[in-house]
């Protein structure tokens, strides 16, 4: 038996005027995902437990099975092991973005106008980081490159309890209410404040500018945390993994679940990803594991950017481009194989974040088809009388590997 798993990143979404009070998966073409709500069980599930931000981190760590109740220690360490940072037991680790901020003539207040800066290319974005490093790193202090605009910075012997605001949170406000506030603030205020000056007269930034893009001009320090302690898939379901995505928080993820993480090239988790290289590779992993996580984060970005055009492509492709080739070839290189698919959040065009409502989910078991007459893959799954309803989301995956009787 395989499974595989199918995360469409932030796909659920609210009614919208321009869609005619449809949603954006109501309107997109998904015929491979309405086949396999019309054959499987559908239901919904609340990913983020009640009392917890509604982060991809959260989600997907629930999604994979672990109670992010006892599991969860924030963003940043996740990320922390993806791209091979150790931590040790005194180590806080930070996301840091890198964002556009929109000052005000005098330099009196600024706005966040872009938490991705124009979705910043890796290489820039790793001379950028480089600078930072130099200039403001220290013995206590490191910064680590990442994707795009998602890097690290490990403070030793760091506070961890300060309130630090995600910057897709705050798009289009200004920043001085969301600055970091407590235990730390300090160190954090005078690291982002001493990067605008450093940002701005990188070479890296004046060429976006000269080029009408967007300068990477100020980090942004969030996501804190220290080092998880998760049970491997192995341990826990005795199987072997593999899992894909461009996004390292999710990559940390399977690093810490003991998965094979696969790097795909051209996987930027953005509407210019790699899906066919993805979707190859991750029928390529299931020869050498029994279980893979296919995550795509391009319908989240798209719900982050509050364009409803990018995030009907992005559901589009997603369905022409992941969901479809993977069920063709599931069907022609293995016997029987089981399928969920679903978002791991909500990302509303309208909020431009993320919400803590239930999604909807797909499991399919290729043995046990079942016949949905008129069921589309889509958030109206809720309305209906004869689905599941898991309201503790890391339930779920037992569903899908041990095949609970549903």
């Amino acid at each position: 038996m395989k499974y595989v798993v199918i995360i469409g990143d932030g796909m659920a979404d609210k009614p919208l005027e321009e869609l005619g009070g449809l949603t954006p998966l109501q309107k997109a073409h998904t015929p491979h995902m309405d086949r396999l709500a019309g054959a499987g069980v559908i239901g919904m599930v609340r990913t983020v437990p009640r009392g917890f931000s509604p982060g991809s981190d959260v989600a997907n760590l629930s999604i994979l099975g672990y109670d992010p109740s006892r599991y969860y220690t924030g963003r940043a360490p996740l990320e922390a092991a993806s791209i091979g940072v150790p931590l040790g037991e005194s180590d806080v680790a930070y996301r840091c973005n890198l964002v556009t901020l929109k000052f005000e003539r005098d330099r009196s207040g600024a706005v966040m106008e872009d938490y991705s800066s124009g979705h910043i290319t890796t290489p820039e974005a790793a001379e950028l980081i480089e600078a930072v490093s130099k200039e403001l790193g220290s013995g206590d202090l490191s910064f680590y490159p990442g994707v795009s605009y998602r890097h690290l910075m490990v403070w030793k012997n760091g506070s961890i309890s300060a309130e630090c605001v995600p910057p897709h949170d705050i798009l289009g406000k200004e920043i001085s209410a969301y600055l970091p506030a407590g235990d730390g603030e300090g160190v954090l205020r005078d690291l982002m404040k001493r990067s605008v000056r450093l940002l701005e007269e990188h070479p890296v930034n004046k060429s976006r500018i000269a080029s009408g893009k967007r300068p990477a001009n100020s980090i942004w320090l969030w996501g804190q945390g220290k080092k998880p302690q998760l049970v491997t898939y192995q341990e826990k379901y005795g199987l072997k993994g593999a899992l894909i995505s461009a996004v390292d928080l999710t990559k940390g993820l399977g690093v810490c679940a003991g998965f094979d993480v696969i790097k795909v090239p051209g996987a930027t988790g953005w509407l210019d990803t790699n899906y066919a290289g993805k979707t190859e590779h991750a029928l390529d992993a299931l020869n050498r594991a029994d279980f893979v996580y296919l995550h795509i984060e391009a319908p989240d970005e798209a719900g982050h950017s509050g364009n409803c055009g990018d995030k009907l492509k992005a559901i589009e492709d997603f369905d022409a481009l992941v969901v479809g080739p993977m069920l063709k070839g599931l069907e022609e290189r293995f016997g029987e194989y089981r399928v969920l698919l679903m978002p791991d959040h909500p990302t509303p065009i309208q909020a431009r974040t993320h919400t803590d409502d239930p999604v909807p989910f797909v499991l399919y078991d290729s043995r046990r088809k079942r016949n949905n007459e008129g069921v589309t893959y889509s958030e109206s799954i809720a309305g209906r009388s004869d689905i599941m309803v898991i309201e503790e989301g890391h339930r779920l995956m037992d569903y899908l590997i041990k095949e609970v009787s549903a």
